[in-house]
């Protein structure tokens, strides 16, 4: 017998030992509501199957964050494991409420949640109407509401009154195991009205309190800003979830069968509960604790006693047996979570690429979980530095003090990008380039970890208003020649040439001098040296992309010179790619730059705050980005030939600076600008001359 239920209790702790050891790590908070496991966020060892998944979103207002159910795309109120309900904001239909009819899709079939029969009541309001209650093409429910003839709605009769009877509005009970409705209306004087009416499914406590109906009749003068109501759901662990029968061993707690979710009642589920004169949550093993006195009485605590006597000796020794167990079983099974997270996360591909010849990584740091916690205060969301397609990255300070960027990858099983980034970014030493500080693979999200840059992105400082920065000609051509000297390096000068593929200037970061750093390097690709192009799936940003790419799916490296053409227009005219609100013909930056520098128009998009500074090499600089953005790839120049031109024109403008000595000048044509790097630039513009800025 002993034996019997100490192999129980060991296959008890492999069964839930993810779980248990997962509760520790999870965000048990969304704004103001408490998230409480089966439901969870985030990490899946948080939650219980993709139905109690929940999603943090955050509000208009970012002053709070609401959680959804992310399956269901329902706002979240209220989670009770006491009684396994779940509150929620249900949505109304709506006929003739401004010329709008909505008739929602409510659909939760397959889930392991129904609309609680005990809890809500299905509500109509609208005069001489007839609302139905429809679940899988059958009326399952139905009420009627009448009016006075010629006589509007005055929804002020429901301030204080409990019930809706008749009378403008109308209730009815629910069906049990509602998982799937829908809602239709008959007009009983079988003529077309204009009036607005509209059904919900309700709380019936938020239904009766004078209170709430105060509030509700003041929100549907303006139906505009009515879309939900409160409603309550109830739930069950459906039986191919997980075994919870293992829950009984855990102290205080035990589970019963249940159909909450089978019309045919039969057994389709579980509820747990806490043991009487226990609390806690009974789907978190160990969590229900005794109650403090109440086992006072003395009958009940003598007996307790008794109990606890005789069975002591036998459990000392059969505990200290179990607690050897779970700490060999423990440490197989973190050794076997590492290993799959290793596989899962690409660590024997990256292995493979570390191995080949064609790649040649320097010695990366491989962090730990635990040190990546506490170095990002268990990734806090006030850490946050910016989220894209690939994940988020955090902000952290690790054991020794130095402030780094920690990239979380969002996807799971999906690991292409991180491993691609990992390798691009460990051969790659430029000071213009993020350095890559190391990775951790055994984790269940790839993590990598890069050097901090405090000083955001390139487009914060172009179209954002900052004092922190004056974005003079001076500093913008600085930063466009570094830019261009790392695309250089990454197309000609490293082992391997490397085509970014992600060019824009969001992903160009400033570090504490301002001093440009290509980042992302998500799709980043490798190409052998004897490679002209790269065929791949078109990727890329709207409004930075290659047109010629974009038709022929074949990448070069003068795509890159294409997206760097459009960084190098943001920089002069200090518009944004793809203008929010644009008066213009055109529809992005690129297009309206090249139509301007044919038109002879360019002096009139400059960004005014460059007026009057070094107009000839603003000139200059718009020539070389309108070659940039050829759309005949081959007429572009290279990386090698820009950054030529783009050092050229900066050694003029600090002899120009220095020797300047009067107020106008004038530009007579385009084509007095010299060849650069071999490549010529006097065929490719019309005739421009320059005037001051006004």
């Amino acid at each position: 017998m002993i034996l019997q239920l100490a192999i129980h209790m060991i296959i008890f702790i492999c069964s839930i030992y993810p779980l248990a050891s997962a509760q520790s790590d999870c965000n048990t908070t969304c704004g103001s509501v408490e998230i409480n496991y089966p439901f969870g966020m985030n990490n899946p060892n948080c939650f219980l199957g993709k139905w109690f998944e929940i999603e943090c979103r955050n509000t208009t207002s970012a002053a709070d964050q609401i959680p959804y159910l992310k399956y269901t795309d329902m706002e979240v109120t209220y989670i009770d494991t006491v009684v396994n309900t779940v509150n929620i904001m249900s949505p109304i239909f709506l006929w003739n409420c401004n010329g709008k009819t909505d008739i929602p899709v409510i659909d939760l079939r397959g889930s392991p949640f129904v609309y609680s029969q005990a809890r809500n009541k299905f509500v109509a309001f609208g005069c001489n109407n007839f609302a139905f209650l429809q679940s899988n093409g059958t009326t399952v429910g139905g009420c009627v509401s009448f009016c006075d003839k010629n006589e509007e709605v005055n929804y002020n009769i429901y301030s204080g009154t409990i019930g809706c009877y008749g009378q403008y509005c109308c209730q009815t009970s629910l069906p049990l195991h509602l998982s799937e409705y829908n809602a239709t209306r008959e007009d009983l004087t079988n003529k077309s009205s204009d009036e607005c009416n509209y059904a919900f499914i309700a709380n019936d406590i938020w239904l009766g309190s004078s209170y709430y109906y105060d509030e509700m009749r003041v929100r549907f003068i303006d139906l505009k800003k009515i879309h939900h109501v409160p409603a309550v759901l109830e739930w069950e662990i459906l039986n191919e979830s997980m075994n919870i029968s293992t829950l009984e061993f855990s102290s205080g707690s035990f589970c019963n069968t249940s159909n909450l979710t089978s019309s045919q009642n039969k057994n389709s589920g579980w509820t747990c509960s806490c043991q009487i004169g226990f609390n806690g949550n009974p789907y978190i093993p160990g969590d229900c604790n005794a109650i403090p006195g109440f086992f006072n009485d003395k009958n009940r605590y003598r007996k307790w006693v008794i109990v606890g006597i005789s069975s002591g000796l036998g459990s000392i020794i059969l505990l200290f047996g179990l607690w050897r167990s779970y700490k060999v079983v423990r440490k197989r099974v973190i050794k076997k979570r590492k290993e799959k997270f290793f596989k899962q996360n690409g660590g024997l591909l990256l292995q493979r690429k570390l191995s080949s010849e064609e790649v040649s990584v320097d010695k990366t740091i491989l962090f730990t979980l635990k040190d990546l916690q506490r170095a990002t205060d268990n990734f806090n969301i006030n850490r946050v530095l910016g989220k894209g397609g690939q994940g988020t990255v955090y902000k952290g300070m690790l054991e020794d003090g130095k402030i780094v960027a920690v990239k979380k990858f969002k996807v799971q099983g999906k690991v292409e990008e991180f491993i691609n980034e990992f390798v691009i970014l460990s051969q790659i030493n430029h000071r213009n380039v993020v350095k890559l500080l190391g990775c951790c693979l055994e984790t269940e999200i790839p993590l990598l970890v890069y050097e901090f840059i405090p000083n955001g992105n390139l487009f914060q400082y172009l179209h954002n208003q900052n004092d922190d920065l004056a974005m003079t000609w001076d500093i913008r051509l600085r930063i466009a020649t570094e830019i261009a000297g790392a695309l250089f390096y990454l197309h000609s000068v490293a082992s391997q040439p490397i085509y970014h593929r992600d060019i824009k200037s969001t992903n160009i970061l400033l570090d504490e001098k301002y001093r440009a750093k290509v980042a992302d390097f998500g799709t980043s690709r490798l190409v052998s040296i004897e490679a002209t192009h790269l065929t791949t799936i078109v990727q890329g940003t709207f409004g930075y992309l290659d047109p010629e790419y974009f038709h022929s799916s074949q990448f070069t490296d003068k795509s890159d010179v294409y997206s760097f053409g459009v960084v190098l227009a943001e920089l002069l005219t200090g518009k944004r790619p793809i203008p929010i609100v644009s008066s213009e013909d055109t529809t992005n930056l690129a297009s309206y730059f090249a139509l301007s520098m044919e038109e002879n128009n360019i002096l009139d998009i400059i960004d005014k705050r460059l007026a009057k500074e070094a107009e000839k090499h603003i000139i200059a600089v718009a020539n070389l980005a309108y070659t940039c953005l050829e759309l005949n790839g081959r007429k572009r120049p290279t990386m090698k030939e820009v950054i030529l031109e783009l050092e050229r024109i900066g050694v003029q403008d600090r002899k120009f600076n220095t020797d300047q000595s009067h107020e106008g000048i004038e530009l007579s044509r385009i084509e007095d600008h010299q060849h650069f790097g071999g490549y010529s630039m006097s065929n490719t513009f019309p005739a421009i001359s320059c005037q001051t800025f006004s």
